[in-house]
């Protein structure tokens, strides 16, 4: 069994990867332990996002590479642990039967060549699977610059893959990380694609149930959120992606004019993942979210931002509007807009219809009508005052598995 010293050196190594939500896998339990179901495992997230039901663990922090950004990189002076196949195997075991976890998300650093840590790290979750039993949620980190070989079949035993493309452009890849390149990462996204559509066209649920996923940091180079907003709809298109995850720079012992000495902050995270959701399951464009100075809106979410710059538009009538007008109001989700849409072929509605069915009226009053009466502010100014005022500011962190020293495994409930 691993020592709870390494232990703490690799589970704080890996917090800073924030790529681990845990959904869509279909995996069904053949009369072992756990289970990962279609709608995902039971999770829990902190109010910033992260999943914290995941046993997070690196299986190495002894890094050939030297990432300016990364905590990991070889020339910084941190303590450094390994773990075996059968020391992750046992702990995720171990953790599992007392309810600590519901899976597993493992990662490592490039330890000696990235097929070895990539052999290492498929030899894990084949011993999981086969040896051990475990039929609950793995989500795997695919090592860039190992052979497809090896990448392809880890894809028959996890339910998630994610190669991080960790920065927005090439130019700032080379300059923080040389020792990577921009094909070293799209080449093996490209081709687990490939898989998955051969998969499905296949029926093979085995292969991703749960898909792929990357990473990228925000505010370590100097790319504007157009640039990043761009890159994630590219990303959507044409990797097959469940995800593009963000994550705000935080300095890591690196004196260098290359990196910010101070955290970025959340803030801009944030804007981003509401961005994201947009062009998820809104359908909005990349183009239609950016600023003329090419970032998004900090004070405002994008999806206001863009109604405050068409308010040619509204307000809309919510008795006669469109789905696919409704839910470009601010306010207004999918949830919300189905139940309008089937609530309105039986009565017209008026503002307490809408406080039951949960809409936003902070926000959607201001874009909106009732049976023609209108309740909310006409100039943009006022109204983009207004719904800023009403965003609450929080203070969010990081959360450890350990805590003053000792490990800690409570969670947090909510969504983002």
């Amino acid at each position: 069994m691993i020592d709870k010293e390494r232990l703490k050196i690799l589970t704080e190594s890996a917090k800073y990867d924030v790529s681990c939500s845990s959904s869509g896998s279909a995996r069904k339990n053949n009369g072992g332990v756990g289970n990962a179901s279609y709608g995902g495992i039971c999770h829990s997230f902190t109010q910033d996002g992260r999943c914290i039901s995941l046993l997070k663990i690196l299986m190495s922090n002894k890094c050939s590479y030297d990432c300016l950004y990364c905590v990991n990189r070889y020339s910084n002076d941190i303590p450094r642990a390994s773990a075996t196949p059968d020391e992750i195997c046992e702990l995720t075991m171990e953790f599992y039967k007392r309810n600590y976890i519901e899976g597993l998300f493992l990662s490592s650093a490039v330890e000696g060549s990235p097929d070895r840590t990539m052999e290492l790290m498929l030899e894990t979750v084949i011993k999981l699977r086969k040896v051990y039993g475990f039929y609950g949620y793995i989500h795997l980190k695919g090592i860039p610059g190992a052979d497809k070989i090896l990448l392809d079949r880890a894809g028959s035993y996890v339910d998630r893959m994610s190669y991080n493309i960790e920065l927005p452009s090439e130019k700032s890849l080379k300059l923080l990380a040389p020792q990577k390149s921009k094909k070293s990462i799209l080449v093996p996204m490209a081709n687990t694609a490939e898989e998955y559509i051969i998969a499905r066209k296949e029926k093979n649920h085995r292969f991703l149930p749960a898909g792929q996923t990357t990473q990228m940091i925000i505010g370590a180079s100097p790319e504007t959120d157009g640039q990043i907003i761009r890159l994630t709809e590219g990303l959507y298109d044409k990797f097959q992606l469940k995800r593009v995850y963000y994550s705000s720079y935080v300095p890591t012992n690196s004196k260098t004019a290359l990196l910010p000495q101070d955290p970025v902050g959340l803030l801009r995270e944030h804007r981003l993942y509401q961005a994201d959701w947009l062009l998820r399951f809104y359908g909005f464009k990349a183009e239609e979210l950016i600023d003329k100075d090419e970032n998004l809106d900090p004070t405002v979410d994008p999806k206001c931002s863009w109604a405050l710059k068409n308010i040619h538009l509204f307000p809309v009538e919510v008795n006669t509007a469109s789905p696919e007008m409704l839910l470009r109001v601010p306010g207004i989700g999918f949830k919300s807009a189905s139940k309008i849409v089937a609530a309105r072929r039986y009565a017209k509605l008026d503002f307490c219809d809408l406080i039951k069915m949960r809409v936003a009226l902070k926000r959607a009053v201001h874009f909106i009508t009732c049976d023609g009466k209108f309740g909310g502010q006409e100039k943009p100014t006022a109204i983009k005052n207004l719904i800023a005022l009403s965003e609450r500011a929080d203070t969010f962190e990081q959360m450890s598995m350990f805590s003053n020293g000792e490990i800690s495994f409570s969670v947090l409930g909510g969504e983002l």
